[in-house]
């Protein structure tokens, strides 16, 4: 992939939430996407106590959701952990890993948010925005909103709302543990959003994209991957999440 840059990443944070600000009017949340054949998960994690920041993506074969490709990039980490500017931190390792595939997925799921963020910018919607890609913010804890109680049975959902306005949906993905935060970040609606999270979800409470991004982020070295996600599959014993 080639990506063009569309903005400095050394910012401070008051310059970060202009930027959010400036770039959030350009968010599509209409459905503009065409046949899905692969789909991508995103996650990062970090290294050396947090001084690199480690990208991982991978490509899965949709709806099959076998492994096509997966790349890894580190950078030094240059911007702190404020919640709500998480892209500013993770995007740029996110983008180089991005770089280095040699075939370009159709939709990207992200471990974050999209809309569900206090100025409706999360790092989904930054990712989506600068590779032009559908992407879906897939988070794992609630960021911002207001929700009642989700049912128990897998693919039901309430609406996450803040300041009166729906900004993502709470999902159960998975009967007896937490449910997952939902939203659009860019040319994806929510129901879209939701119908593919539940497609890319088997029996775990996470989204394979998501769980094998997580497993390549978190130092899973490379050469085990296939071997883990084949017995994962096989026998069912491994469960992360």
């Amino acid at each position: 992939m080639n990506i063009q840059p569309r903005h400095n990443w050394n910012l401070s944070p008051e310059e970060a939430i202009a930027l959010q600000q400036s770039l959030r009017d350009e968010i599509i949340t209409a459905d503009q996407i065409g046949v899905v054949h692969r789909v991508a998960g995103i996650d990062v994690g970090f290294e050396d106590s947090g001084r690199t920041t480690r990208a991982a993506v991978v490509v899965l074969s949709f709806p099959e959701l076998k492994l096509q490709q997966q790349a890894i990039a580190r950078r030094p980490t240059s911007f702190p952990y404020i919640p709500g500017l998480l892209s500013f931190r993770e995007v740029p390792a996110v983008l180089d890993a991005l770089e280095k595939l040699s075939i370009t997925p159709d939709l990207l799921l992200c471990d974050g948010q999209g809309i569900a963020h206090p100025r409706r910018f999360g790092i989904a919607c930054h990712i989506g925005l600068l590779t032009n890609l559908p992407a879906i913010g897939v988070g794992k804890s609630l960021l911002v909103g207001t929700h009642p109680t989700v049912p128990e049975q897998k693919g039901e959902w309430v609406p996450l709302q803040h300041k009166g306005e729906t900004i993502g949906a709470v999902l159960r993905t998975r009967p007896g543990t937490k449910p997952l935060y939902i939203s659009p970040g860019y040319r994806v609606s929510l129901e879209t959003a939701i119908a593919y999270v539940l497609q890319c979800t088997t029996k775990y409470r996470l989204p394979e994209t998501t769980r094998f991004a997580h497993k390549l982020a978190s130092e899973t070295p490379a050469s085990e991957l296939d071997s883990t996600f084949n017995s994962e599959s096989e026998n069912g014993q491994l469960t992360l999440f």
